[in-house]
């Protein structure tokens, strides 16, 4: 199979969108799926303009449904368990993407896409995680002011600092960085950053350096900081001293005027402040104006298993090349864009915005080649410390300084990318069902509660929705950290329930299933007892029960008692004690 087959089938008519009715995997004459596909979430417009461009292609989606999508899903690539179209929000793992995906680089849908996505997307020269659609991020301002004072967006950091110089003898605050979440403040250094030497490749190469723990940022960031400290020190780089919502921040600050720019990862869903100006959105200005930039943030990416290259795989691959082609079409990225998703721009090369648009100067800049990613992915054990340094540094605390925050990263580094003794809890010696993984997390919270048993729900898919409340991922071999222990807890948490029923109510139960819709089409419950004894029959019993996990006529008959207490926690703690995890292992004493 090769690109001559997506010549075939590129060919797309535009057509209207009606509820998406391609959902098979339920427990009726459907069938099997002609292909599953990662999740639903976000994709729902297209999938109902799919549906009706190939009303004969059946759809099978993931059952996931707890809080760590992300790191499921590469989870399930590292256990080589992915569905046929993989759809992820972040590139966690280049090389081992190219390992389990289909490159493709040879297809012609390919070309349509901005070259600048494509060669980000490129791993030693092939294609196999796109992004389908980008939110686009810069400074925000109040154009209407800016434009009743005669001023323009400045083109270097000397007009910049002119201009800050002159909204301050106005009376107002030149820029505020929104510092509520500490993820702004951090990306306010990244991102100014990338306007020097952190989007070159050595700046590439460096972040991968740094990352595995092979490089320092003392010799190399002082330069950089050196800027961030000058943004600081012309007003640019305040922190909001109330502490807002980026929202708040721009809706109070500059539609007040009380200050002119809000650098905030903000994706707005209006232009009109308060009391009728605009809202404009700049790039973040070079030392000398020749690299003045926006960043984006691709709202996911999508890849096909390289299985559907294998020989007997044809009608499949060809299936979802028809996805593909329709996505990266100008109706599958209209999508993706509404009246609410200003700073969304489809990845298409032929991508147009009008000229009052506010992104519509970003658009320029991509097609300039003065676009680059979102430092975000590997940085998380990092980016919340940083954060709050850098939102220190924007309030001027005494003693921050180029060099000493210089330090700090190179001490987080240490600390937090090189620590896997508090990361690793156990070891997992075989791939697990879901069946299996609930069965494992009741003895975790049956064990940790004093319970006599748990009843655990397991997920199955059903469109009309997900299970929260219960065990939708599994469990993988290989080491389990902490990471890995959110990926199958479940999306409630924070207290668990003891209900009180006899052995044979509680085989019951567990026969019936958990009803969650009322609809007579339940979840399974997985039951797990202390020793793994049989129940009695006639004899009473505490059996513990996730957050949620049961119907509200269920928690009144058996005198549900709901009591403090995280899954999550009980878990960690939990596998860090077994040591190593098993399908048929690990009894319940």
């Amino acid at each position: 199979m090769n690109a001559k087959l997506l010549r075939r089938v590129s060919v797309l008519s535009a057509a209207a969108i009606f509820l998406l009715t391609a959902c098979t995997n339920e427990k009726d004459d459907t069938g099997e799926p002609d292909l599953t596909w990662g999740t639903r979430t976000g994709y729902e417009s297209f999938l109902k303009l799919a549906d009706k461009a190939y009303p004969e292609i059946r759809l099978g989606f993931s059952t996931y449904a707890g809080t760590s999508p992300t790191s499921y899903e590469w989870a399930q690539m590292r256990g080589n368990d992915i569905p046929d179209i993989f759809v992820t929000s972040q590139v966690l793992d280049p090389a081992l993407a190219s390992e389990r995906l289909a490159d493709l680089s040879g297809f012609d849908f390919i070309d349509e896409i901005c070259p600048a996505f494509v060669e980000d997307a490129s791993v030693d020269g092939g294609v196999y995680l796109l992004p389908v659609s980008t939110s686009l991020h810069g400074i925000y301002y109040n154009q209407t002011l800016m434009e009743e004072n005669g001023w323009t967006v400045p083109a270097d950091f000397d007009e910049l600092k002119a201009l800050c110089g002159q909204i301050q003898k106005a009376g107002m605050a030149p820029g505020l960085v929104g510092t509520r979440f500490n993820d702004d403040s951090f990306s306010a250094v990244f991102n100014l950053a990338k306007t020097g030497w952190f989007s070159t490749p050595d700046g590439i190469r460096w972040e991968q350096d740094f990352l595995s723990g092979d490089a320092s940022a003392a010799g190399t960031w002082e330069d950089t900081m050196d800027y961030v400290q000058q943004y600081i020190d012309i007003g640019m780089y305040s922190a909001d001293p109330k502490e807002r919502s980026a929202q708040d921040l721009i809706t109070e600050a500059l539609g007040d005027r009380q200050a002119m720019f809000c650098t905030s990862m903000l994706e707005v869903s209006k232009t009109a402040l308060p009391d009728g100006d605009q809202l404009g959105m700049m790039p973040y200005i070079s030392e000398d104006g020749s690299k003045n930039i926006y960043i984006y943030q691709p709202v996911s990416y999508i890849g096909i298993s390289s299985r559907l290259t294998e020989p007997g795989n044809e009608k499949k691959l060809e299936d979802a090349l028809k996805m593909l082609s329709l996505l990266y079409s100008p109706e599958g990225q209209d999508t993706f864009i509404t009246d609410q998703t200003l700073c969304r721009l489809s990845v298409l090369a032929s991508a147009t915005a009008e000229e009052d648009s506010l992104i519509y100067d970003a658009l320029l800049a991509q097609r300039d080649g003065r676009i680059f990613p979102v430092t975000f992915t590997h940085w998380e054990n990092i980016l919340y410390d940083m954060g709050k340094v850098c939102k220190r540094w924007f309030s001027r605390e005494e003693g921050l300084d180029t060099e000493k925050c210089v330090t700090i990263l190179d001490k987080l580094e240490a600390r937090e990318l090189g620590n896997e003794d508090i990361k690793n809890l156990c070891e997992c010696t075989a791939d697990f069902t879901i069946e299996e993984t609930a069965a494992l997390a009741g003895k975790a919270l049956g064990s940790s509660v004093g319970a006599d048993a748990a009843m655990i729900p397991a997920a199955t898919f059903y469109k009309e929705r997900e299970l929260g409340a219960g065990i939708s991922g599994k469990l993988y071999k290989g080491t389990v950290t902490a990471e890995t222990a959110s990926t199958i807890s479940p999306g409630h948490d924070g207290t668990y329930s003891i209900l009180t029923m006899t052995g044979a109510e509680a085989k019951e139960l567990a026969e019936e299933g958990y009803d969650l819709g009322g609809d007579g089409r339940p979840y399974p419950y997985i039951l797990v007892t202390k020793g793994g004894a049989e129940l009695e029959d006639s004899r009473t019993y505490e059996v513990a029960f996730l957050m949620q996990s049961y119907t509200r006529e269920t928690g009144d008959l058996y005198h549900a008692r709901e009591e403090e207490g995280s899954f999550r926690y009980f878990l960690r703690e939990w596998l860090r004690e077994q040591q190593s995890v098993s399908p048929d292992g690990n009894p319940w004493e």
